[in-house]
C-alpha cells in the first residue's frame, strides 16, 4: 500500500512538473475579450488555445482603466521555441516570447505591445529584454557620435566613437555568456549589429558598410531563427526601413537591390528562401504594387523547385491584384437598349470612368448625380455606372438622369454583392472608382469623389 501511494505521489510530481503556464496582464483592454496562443512557425502561426480574458476596472486619478487577465496552461512534451499570444483580429495586436520549460509571466499595454512588455516570470525573455534595452542604449550612443561626426568633422568624435564602440561590444559579449547554453543565445548572438571598427568619413561609405555586412551574424539555417519572428523581422528592417527613395521609381529600385541582396546571402537555403520569397509578394500585395509583385513571381518563386511552388497561392495573390493600378481592368458585358456591350471592346473615349454604386446606398444617391454634372464638362470621358442591386425597379428610374453614361444593372439571386463582376473587382463598399485610360488600363482608384474630380481634370489637361 505503501509502495502504491509513493508511486502515485511521484506521478502526480512529474505531470506537475511536466506542466508550464503563460500567465498575462494586458492594460488598455477595453473592448478586449479574447486572447489566441500560438506556435511560430516559420511565417505561419500554428493555433495551439484559446481563452477569455477576464476584464478588471480600476480607477486611477478619477479616470477608469480596464486591465485584462489571461491564463494558458502548456501541456507535456511542449516543444521549445518562440510563441505568440494575440488578441485583435488584425494590426499590433500580439507579443511574441520564447518557451524553454518554465513558466512565463508576462505583461504589458495592448496599444504599445511590443514597447511595454515586461516579464516578471521566464529568465530566458527577461535576459532578452535585458539585452535589448541595454545593447538598444550602447548602439544609440554609438550613433550619435557617427552622425555628429558627418556634420562637424571634429577629431575628437574618433576617440569618443572607439571608446563607445569597446562599451558596446563588452555589453554584447557579456550577454553572450550570460545566455551560453540557452535558447535565447541563438537571438542574442543573431542580434550584433554591424560597426565599422574606426569613424565613418561619409555617411555614403556607412549606409554601404551597414548594408553590405547586415547579415554577418544571422544563421540562416538556425532551425530557432526559422520557427520565429526573428528572420522576418530581420529582412523586413533591411528592405523597407535601412533607406528610403525620394521618388517611387527610386524606392523601387532600392527594393529590387535590397531583395536581391536577401536572396544572395540565402540562396543555399530552399525552405527559408521560399519563406522569404513569400513573405515579400504577400507584403507587396498588401500594398497593392503589382509591379513588385509580378517581378518577384518572375525572379525568384517562379524558379523554385516544382515540388514546393504552390500555384494556388499565386492564382490567389494575383487575383487580389487585377483590379490594381497598372492591371488591364477585368472584363464584362451589358445591354443597353438590347444592344450588346463590353469593357474591353467600348470605344468611346480617351479614357475611362468606371463607378460600382447602388440606389441604396445613401452617399452614391447624392454623389451621383452631383458626379453627372460635373461629367458633363469632360466630354471625351467615357462613363460606365455600375449599378449593384436587389432588383431592376430602383435601378431603371434612377439612370434616367444619367442620359449619356453606360448603365450596366448587376444583379444576384441572392446577394447582390456576389454578382460575378462585383467579386471580380473585390468590391466591399459603393461607391468605388476606377480611373482607365484608353486601353483599359487602371491608371487610378480614387477614395472619394473629390479625388474623382481632381484625377478627371490632371488627365485631360
Amino acid at each position: 500500500m505503501v509502495k502504491k501511494l509513493f508511486v502515485l505521489l511521484m506521478l502526480v510530481a512529474s505531470i506537475t512538473q511536466a506542466q508550464y503556464t503563460v500567465k498575462g496582464t494586458i492594460s488598455s483592454a477595453e473592448g478586449l475579450d479574447w486572447v489566441l496562443l500560438q506556435k511560430l512557425e516559420g511565417t505561419k502561426q500554428k493555433y495551439l488555445a484559446h481563452t477569455n480574458m477576464k476584464i478588471e476596472n480600476i480607477e486611477v486619478n478619477g479616470v477608469k482603466k480596464y486591465i485584462g487577465k489571461f491564463e494558458f496552461t502548456l501541456p507535456k512534451g511542449t516543444k521549445v521555441g518562440m510563441y505568440r499570444v494575440s488578441y485583435k483580429d488584425k494590426g499590433a495586436g500580439f507579443v511574441d516570447f520564447l518557451f524553454n520549460n518554465e513558466d512565463i509571466e508576462l505583461s504589458f499595454d495592448s496599444q504599445f505591445p511590443e514597447q511595454s512588455v515586461i516579464f516578471a516570470k521566464s529568465e530566458e525573455n527577461k535576459l532578452y529584454s535585458e539585452y535589448k534595452n541595454a545593447i538598444s542604449l550602447a548602439q544609440k550612443e554609438l550613433n550619435s557620435i557617427q552622425l555628429h561626426y558627418f556634420s562637424t568633422k571634429e577629431e575628437k568624435d574618433k576617440k569618443r566613437y572607439k571608446k563607445a564602440l569597446k562599451k558596446l561590444n563588452k555589453i554584447q559579449d557579456s550577454y553572450e555568456e550570460k545566455c551560453n547554453g540557452m535558447l535565447v543565445n541563438h537571438f542574442i548572438k543573431a542580434s550584433k549589429s554591424y560597426n565599422s571598427l574606426n569613424i565613418v568619413e561619409n555617411s555614403k561609405d556607412y549606409l554601404k558598410g551597414i548594408s553590405d555586412n547586415y547579415f554577418n551574424n544571422i544563421n540562416f539555417n538556425s532551425k530557432e531563427l526559422y520557427n520565429s519572428s526573428f528572420l522576418v523581422n530581420n529582412v523586413a528592417d533591411f528592405v523597407f526601413f535601412l533607406r528610403e527613395a525620394k521618388t517611387p521609381l527610386l524606392q523601387e529600385k532600392l527594393y529590387k537591390k535590397s531583395i536581391s541582396k536577401v536572396m544572395e546571402v540565402i540562396s543555399y537555403n530552399i525552405t527559408v528562401k521560399h519563406q522569404i520569397i513569400t513573405y515579400f509578394i504577400t507584403t507587396f500585395t498588401n500594398k497593392k504594387d503589382t509591379k513588385m509583385v509580378d517581378w518577384l513571381f518572375k525572379e525568384y518563386y517562379d524558379k523554385l523547385p516544382r515540388n514546393i511552388i504552390k500555384q494556388d497561392f499565386k492564382r490567389k495573390k494575383l487575383e487580389l491584384l487585377q483590379t490594381s493600378i497598372g492591371r488591364i481592368a477585368p472584363n464584362f458585358y451589358w445591354k443597353e437598349e438590347g444592344k450588346g456591350y463590353s469593357l474591353s471592346s467600348l470605344n468611346d473615349g480617351d479614357n475611362y470612368l468606371l463607378i460600382f454604386w447602388s440606389t441604396t446606398c445613401s452617399h452614391c444617391v447624392k454623389d451621383i448625380p452631383d458626379l453627372y454634372k460635373f461629367m458633363k464638362g469632360f466630354k471625351k470621358t467615357s462613363v460606365i455606372a455600375f449599378a449593384i442591386e436587389g432588383d431592376e425597379f430602383g435601378f431603371n428610374e434612377f439612370t434616367k438622369r444619367l442620359y449619356g453614361w453606360h448603365n450596366v444593372l448587376g444583379t444576384h439571386p441572392k446577394n447582390k454583392f456576389e454578382n460575378e463582376t462585383v467579386k471580380k473587382y473585390l468590391i466591399d463598399a459603393t461607391p468605388t472608382y476606377f480611373i482607365l485610360n484608353k486601353n483599359k488600363e487602371i491608371i487610378a482608384t480614387p477614395k472619394s469623389i473629390i479625388e474623382v474630380k481632381e484625377y478627371i481634370k490632371d488627365i485631360t489637361n
